[in-house]
């Protein structure tokens, strides 16, 4: 594909006694360039006034492609009449330059209450469907657009709870009338318009992930949606983990950063947050509470999370400096305490650890410790060690899983990396996800020549999860760099996601 797609435009006429209101939806797949992005439908009604409308991220698609939607709503009265056909193209701002999509230069139409539209010779699409699921237990709704020329004879779901070691099936039924239940109105029948729309209603279940394709049958053949051969899915929330040393103050324009961590925390839904280096003013070794980098950056959240913080030394001649944790879930077991030989607050090398247990919705209890250890030659072993058998002992058979999270201050492939492999307890979250064939041959197999393979990778700041944890990564991205979100510290950030196993 190119770096921007349509997939289908709906344009539907909704009719009541006293209002009557057109709506327009488009639906995009783009690549996955960047984090910073912008995607728009520039667009004209038969007023011919040209119009911007910015898309919102749906979901994903696989690992580097994305879901985009926009819909506006537009109602008749006096002053104002229906924007009725339309003509459009897409826009894709990303990394400096643009890409667009329209329709090979001719631009895309759509006619006033025509329904839904597939694009680029789709006989078969998964329309207005979600992929998260909250706490209601509330049946799930699909709806499958295909197109008549297929005349399909039966539409089937075939889903799974256990990622396809069992399969269930669900039959759709023809769709033959239309019900927009955003304003509880029947609207004109799309179907008449070159596609049929098929309807399904699965019941949830006390379970985190439900996977599912689509199957399409008329005589002569059989099709399926799967989609782009990733699957659709439905999921509770997921875990999303960001890890950053804050470089203590020392950043120019330090302010404007530190509401810029706190928009992407929003953005990104992320639910724990482990900072290092996160200071506040010495004020003769009482500090200052309010300048506490931790507690600026959780004020600026759009909802405060819970915070647990504590600092080990003198920092740069003027700050405390130590760790802390952000939960978006409450925070129990509080623990704070010195790893390093030293406890001497105008030592460097004195480092302080700090660690909470996060109830977790549909994944129970995990132990999150939020970690800044000094360097090999300066006592990384010693605390690692420390570290170490305090994670252990407080792993006990509720916690489903723990985490080592922070600046290690050890490069990958490293002897300090290698005393971690050598725990033989903790393994590498990012390489699990971002590096085939690595993980397995250091942690899995302890290949003689692993270090060989990192030899090109400069990490120092890690998530190590507990072997036996009851979570499973599904993505490891690195932000904070020029191309995603900007630079907010002398180390990127590296946002994580989990889910059950």
């Amino acid at each position: 594909m190119d770096k921007i797609e349509l997939l289908y435009v709906e344009n539907i006429i909704t009719r009541k006694t006293v209002k009557t209101q057109q709506q327009l939806t488009f639906f995009i797949l783009i690549e996955n360039v960047s984090y910073n992005k912008q995607v728009d439908i520039i667009w004209a009604g038969e007023d011919d006034i040209w119009q911007i409308l910015p898309a919102n991220y749906h979901s994903m698609q696989g690992h580097n492609k994305e879901h985009w939607i926009a819909t506006i709503n537009f109602s008749l009265t006096n002053k104002q009449s229906l924007v009725g056909n339309i003509q459009f193209s897409l826009r894709y701002q990303v990394s400096g330059k643009e890409y667009w999509d329209n329709n090979h230069g001719l631009n895309y139409v759509s006619e006033a209450d025509s329904g839904i539209k597939l694009t680029n010779n789709q006989q078969v699409q998964n329309v207005g469907f979600k992929n998260h699921l909250h706490d209601e237990e509330q049946p799930i709704n699909l709806t499958i657009a295909v197109t008549k020329a297929f005349n399909a004879e039966k539409v089937t779901i075939h889903w799974t709870m256990d990622y396809w070691q069992t399969t269930h099936k669900t039959a759709c039924q023809f769709k033959k009338n239309y019900w927009d239940k955003s304003i509880q109105s029947n609207a004109r029948n799309p179907n008449q318009y070159g596609v049929q729309l098929w309807t399904a209603t699965l019941k949830k279940g006390n379970w985190f992930k439900l996977d599912y394709i689509i199957n399409c049958e008329n005589s002569a053949q059989t099709l399926w949606e799967n989609n782009g051969e990733h699957n659709y899915h439905f999921q509770r929330e997921q875990l999303k983990l960001l890890i950053l040393n804050l470089h203590c103050y020392q950043e120019e324009n330090q302010d404007d950063k530190f509401s810029k961590i706190a928009k992407t925390i929003d953005e990104l839904e992320i639910d724990i947050v482990c900072l290092q280096e996160v200071a506040e003013y010495w004020r003769d070794g009482e500090g200052d509470w309010e300048s506490n980098s931790a507690k600026i950056i959780n004020d600026r959240l759009n909802k405060p999370f819970y915070l647990h913080s504590d600092w080990s030394h003198l920092g740069f001649d003027k700050y405390r400096e130590g760790v802390a944790i952000l939960s978006r879930y409450p925070l129990s077991n509080h623990e704070a305490s010195y790893v390093s030989d030293s406890h001497n607050i105008y030592d460097i090398h004195s480092r302080k650890v700090v660690t909470a247990q996060v109830y977790v919705p549909f994944i129970g209890s995990i132990n999150i410790f939020s970690t800044h250890l000094s360097w090999l030659e300066d006592g990384f072993q010693q605390q690692f060690e420390r570290l170490h058998q305090w994670a252990e002992t407080n792993h006990t058979d509720e916690i489903k899983a723990t985490l080592l999270c922070g600046d290690f201050n050890i490069t990958a492939g490293s002897e300090g990396y290698e005393l971690v492999v050598n725990s033989g307890n903790y393994e590498d979250q990012f390489l699990a996800v971002n590096e085939y064939g690595v993980f397995e041959k250091i942690f899995k197999i302890n290949d003689e020549h692993w270090k060989d393979l990192l030899a090109d990778d400069y990490r120092i700041d890690y998530v190590f999860m507990k072997k036996g944890s009851e979570l499973q990564i599904t993505s490891a991205k690195v932000i904070f760099t020029e191309n995603d979100y900007g630079r907010v510290s002398d180390h990127c950030g590296y946002f994580m996601i989990f889910e059950p196993l």
